[in-house]
């Protein structure tokens, strides 16, 4: 059973840091980019960030861009978010998601596994 279990989420000041997990088990993935997203109530499931194979090459959402650090240790099946400079928009759950392939792509419906997400919270 192939299974994305992400963690680290938690309550945070703004301007704080954190920094999220999500380990891959039942197959490996390291020949699929990874990514993540988020959603907060009412709202989309939006892009935050996305890392290929290798780890050569990363995109990010406008938003995030600056702030989030992706990266990836595939002798682990691990990919990581560095969140710094935290702000309470960023306030939402956190989604790993596999891809089919190595492209990085911005759209949700490309990814076809996901985690059960972690929550971040950032209070004012």
């Amino acid at each position: 059973q192939v299974q994305l279990v992400e963690s680290g989420g938690g309550l945070v000041q703004a301007g704080g840091s954190l920094r999220l997990s999500c380990a891959a088990s039942g197959r490996t993935f390291f020949r699929n980019s990874m990514a993540w997203f988020r959603q907060a109530p009412g709202k989309e499931r939006e892009f935050v960030a996305g890392i290929s194979w290798s780890g050569g090459a990363s995109d990010y959402g406008d938003s995030v861009r600056g702030r989030f650090t992706v990266s990836r240790d595939n002798a682990k099946d691990t990919v990581y978010l560095q969140m710094s400079n935290l702000k309470p928009e960023d306030t939402a759950v956190y989604y790993c998601a596999a891809g089919p392939s190595s492209a990085i792509v911005r759209n949700r419906t490309w990814y076809n596994y996901w985690g059960q997400g972690t929550q971040v919270t950032v209070s004012s």
